[in-house]
């Protein structure tokens, strides 16, 4: 029996970033991975501006700026265009590179700070009672098994996920999309500009993303009268006319580097909580690629998660750990909404309806009330968490453009725990949390480990903060 503070299945980039912040805590962690190497055929290819933030607050997100690319603007259906630049972030456009390089940067993060990580390790048994969990492992491929014990699971292992399957917990939806094709193809005459592209027609649609200078895309592409199973295997021809059919013109396909045929579903599970264990990213939802927003959601569902266990073991009240489900499943039922919503956009089939949304969307888009909160959503720099009743309209959303004396608060909490941020001019408080001076007009804040603010002062000198502290941990400041 193997003894650790938390088992995380799965070890793609939600529960990477799970271990890596609770190893960093000091906890104890075991990864449990059925993929021998990082799959290198992994479906996500962006990254938006505020899962940078969250990479940055972990010293990830320059490394992995300069494996990639950015886009400032995504164009879409009847010459619309979103414009990243706008954003309220440091992060004011999108980085395009393979989720492959994402996951080698949480590995390491995840390894540096002290997780262990087991691959080839399929889960086949789960069993919780009222101080634990014992997850039950075997080789991939069969051997002898394995037991671990741990005080909390986290299921982050995809849509197919096992953990989800062992507590036989409902996954309710429906599939909306079948036979997409996800390929990375060189084009000789592909599309000029930088910025992602989306081209349909009634019945298809292609969405390509430059993945450099050298001619490669990441391309998306689907045909409604062309629809097979995911099993069957993809010719390069067929993505090429889908390519020129809705670009209308000959791209010129002069080689496919890997290519693969899924379908999309939409679902989400009805609770991310079942006693002891927790279901995180594609495990917990899952919604049309349109959008980008899987890996996103996921590595923020792990950054919400992971500083609450981190509490719970430390002996914070065991509410705490409900917040997660509070905060994180309407954040995910969004999540679906806006990606569904894209979707049957793309694919709408009547010929008034494509011209109405040719038509309407540039207008749309082009007035800035209506199209940088519909950017802000799209980066994930917008979202906020609700607040309670006679709390400041500011808590539960993100502290991270707050400008500070000396760098930026992403860089502070490289550092684990909660930050004091003092206003302009205020002397240093006496506590043992971390503080920091901000250089603006605004008030006091207590900043929780993921970015989010937890309490607002809202006269100078209010102790306030010590009494949202210990709400949260347990502990007087």
């Amino acid at each position: 029996m193997e003894n650790v503070d938390v088992v995380v299945v799965g070890g793609g980039p939600t529960g990477l970033t799970i271990a890596g912040d609770l190893s960093r805590a000091g906890r104890e962690v075991a990864v449990l991975e059925r993929w021998p190497q990082i799959n290198p055929s992994s479906r996500a290819f962006a990254t938006m501006a505020r899962t940078l933030e969250v990479l940055d607050s972990r010293d990830l997100a320059d490394g992995l700026l300069a494996m990639g690319t950015t886009i400032a603007e995504v164009h879409l259906f009847g010459g619309a265009t979103l414009d990243l630049t706008r954003l309220p972030s440091r992060y004011r456009y999108a980085l395009i590179t393979p989720q492959t390089n994402v996951d080698g940067a949480l590995l390491r993060y995840a390894s540096e700070q002290g997780a262990t990580i087991h691959r080839g390790t399929e889960v086949v048994g789960l069993e919780q009672d009222s101080d634990g969990v014992t997850v039950t492992t075997q080789p991939k491929g069969g051997g002898a098994t394995r037991a671990w014990r741990a005080r909390y699971v986290v299921g982050a292992d995809g849509a197919h996920s096992t953990v989800r399957e062992l507590l036989g917990v409902p996954f309710p939806g429906k599939t909306v999309l079948e036979s997409v094709v996800l390929a990375d193809v060189r084009l000789t005459n592909g599309p000029a500009g930088r910025g992602p592209l989306l081209g349909s027609t009634a019945d298809e649609f292609a969405f390509l993303v430059p993945y450099g200078d050298d001619g490669w895309y990441r391309s998306v592409t689907w045909d409604r009268d062309h629809r097979l199973p995911d099993s069957v295997g993809v010719e390069p021809g067929e993505v090429e006319e889908v390519l020129d059919r809705t670009l209308g013109r000959a791209v010129g396909l002069g080689e496919i580097s890997w290519r693969s045929r899924f379908h999309c579903d939409e679902r989400q599970v009805e609770n991310y909580r079942h006693g002891r264990v927790f279901l995180a990213g594609d495990a917990a939802h899952v919604h049309s690629p349109m959008g980008g927003q899987g890996m996103n959601t996921g590595i923020q569902d792990g950054a919400n998660l992971a500083w609450k266990l981190d509490l719970a073991l430390g002996g914070a009240d065991d509410a705490i750990l409900g917040t997660y489900q509070a905060e994180r499943h309407p954040i995910g039922r969004l999540v679906l909404f806006q990606s569904g919503a894209l979707m049957r956009a793309v694919t709408l089939k009547p010929v008034l309806a494509r011209w109405a949304r040719d038509f309407l969307a540039p207008k749309i888009l082009a007035i800035r009330p209506i199209s940088n909160p519909i950017a802000g959503a799209f980066s994930g720099v917008t979202l906020r968490y609700r607040h309670g009743r006679g709390q400041h309209s500011l808590v539960g959303t993100r502290a991270t453009e707050v400008p500070l004396r000396r760098g930026r608060l992403t860089e502070v909490q490289r550092s684990p725990g909660f930050v004091l941020v003092r206003r302009r001019g205020a002397a240093r408080r006496d506590t043992d949390v971390l503080q920091v001076e901000r250089t603006d007009a605004g008030p006091d804040l207590l900043v929780r480990p993921d970015g989010y603010i937890a309490w607002v002062g809202t006269t100078a000198g209010d102790d306030g903060w010590r009494t949202a502290l210990r709400s949260w941990t347990g502990v007087a400041a």
